[in-house]
């Protein structure tokens, strides 16, 4: 297991394979995208993440990591591609596995005996399985490789430190798989690495988020009652986790990502009749952004402005989740774009996106002299400093506050 080859290099197959890299291992990431092709190349880092410039850097220098727009000979690949949803035509999203199956097509003709393939991308119950069929479909001895499924579970903003320090499921189509696949994330993790069977293990990447999903949408309900009531929600949550057995989450504009926002969708697409809870919590957090962008709505109808034109809202936030720029599956961005369609004079602040093709970006500095309504939408680090929070507390100006960042 010397070399590596990586195929997707996103949020995760990028760190994973500069992590890999400077781990001692002969890395080769490969990706569609040619500009992510060439920044990785030069050393440089097309997503934002603490720390992954510095891996990637080394590894490039070093020799032990480049990038292709093809898949190359290794011992180990790791898939690590998107598996999106899709309208299947009814109130359930459909998973999309076609970038996994084409990530597959492309290795099936480089893999020798003894080699390990291992699916990182959240996939539906059996997907591990489909790949194993593919592969026998284009000719590939799966008895003589390891073949095995093993979820991610990194914290964006903490990736580069998980990797090593979070527990790992593997799941292996056979105990050989297993084992093999186990003793190679051993040479990196620091966590434990704990074997199980392939379905086991997808399903587990599912539940994890399901489960998460399900307590964020009773905070978020939980705060759409508090408002109907005149209840501060996050003083209402601080004095409710007092009881030594309850612990609520913390609400905001709604959920995002490409986990949270689309796993529990995985589970209830395999078993619609028996998902309940699942569906109604996706449907509780789906339906958030759109409380957020009323509540923001009949604030600036106090304003009294003839047109709509001239209310400025600066939206504060648009990733999925504080301090990074990821902004997949985003309630914030929905909540902005479709304030601008509703006619609003919308900008927003980021701090970490340098630009965006439909909203025009500000500092903060400049959202508050400028804008009519401000919108805290995601609890980005700058948003909570002290000063700023000061600066919006004891502005005139109308600010709401969705994420708790100035309470």
């Amino acid at each position: 297991m010397n070399s590596i080859s990586v195929i997707g290099l996103g949020y995760i197959g990028l760190p994973t394979a500069a992590l890999l890299a400077n781990k001692g291992f002969r890395v080769f990431g490969v990706d569609v995208n040619e500009v992510a092709v060439r920044l990785i190349n030069n050393g440089q880092i097309h997503i934002v993440e603490p720390e992954l410039d510095s891996y990637v850097q080394s590894a490039v220098s070093n020799g032990a990591l480049s990038a292709h727009l093809t898949p190359q000979v290794a011992d180990v690949y790791m898939i690590c591609v998107p598996t999106p949803f899709v309208d299947g035509g009814n109130d359930i999203p459909q998973p999309d596995l076609s970038y996994v199956m084409s990530a597959v097509e492309g290795i099936s003709g480089l893999i020798k005996q003894n080699d390990i393939i291992i699916l990182e991308s959240t996939s539906p119950v059996g997907t591990t399985e489909e790949v194993a069929n593919l592969l026998s479909s284009r000719g590939v001895d799966t008895s003589q490789i390891s073949i095995a499924y093993c979820p991610e579970r990194v914290l964006p903003g903490q990736v580069m430190r998980e990797l090593v320090e979070n527990n790992r499921i593997v799941g292996g189509m056979t105990e050989i798989c297993s084992t093999r696949v186990k003793e190679f994330y051993s040479t990196f993790v620091e966590g434990s690495v704990v074997c199980t069977n392939s379905r086991t293990a997808e399903m587990c990447k599912l539940a994890e988020n399901s489960f998460r999903d399900v307590n964020i949408a009773f905070a978020n309900e939980l705060s759409v009652i508090s408002d109907q009531n005149c209840v501060d929600v996050w003083e209402l949550i601080n004095l409710t986790n007092l009881h030594p057995r309850v612990n609520i989450l913390q609400p905001g504009t709604g959920v995002g990502g490409h986990c949270i926002a689309v796993d529990p969708w995985f589970l209830a697409a395999s078993s619609p009749s028996h998902s309940q809870l699942i569906q109604a919590a996706r449907n509780v957090n789906l339906s958030k952004p759109k409380w957020v962008i009323n509540k923001i709505s009949e604030a600036a109808s106090k304003l009294e402005k003839i047109d709509k034109h001239a209310t400025k809202v600066a939206c504060l936030g648009l990733a999925f989740k504080p301090d990074i720029d990821d902004c997949r599956e985003s309630p914030a961005l929905e909540v902005a774009l479709s304030l601008k369609e509703l006619g609003f004079d919308v900008t927003a602040v980021e701090p970490n996106v340098e630009a965006l093709e439909l909203l025009d970006l500000v500092s903060l500095e400049e959202a508050i002299e400028q804008a009519d309504v401000i919108a805290v939408l995601v609890k980005h680090k700058e948003f909570i400093s002290s000063r700023n929070v000061d600066r919006l507390n004891q502005s005139e100006l109308i600010v709401l506050d969705f994420c708790g960042a100035l309470s």
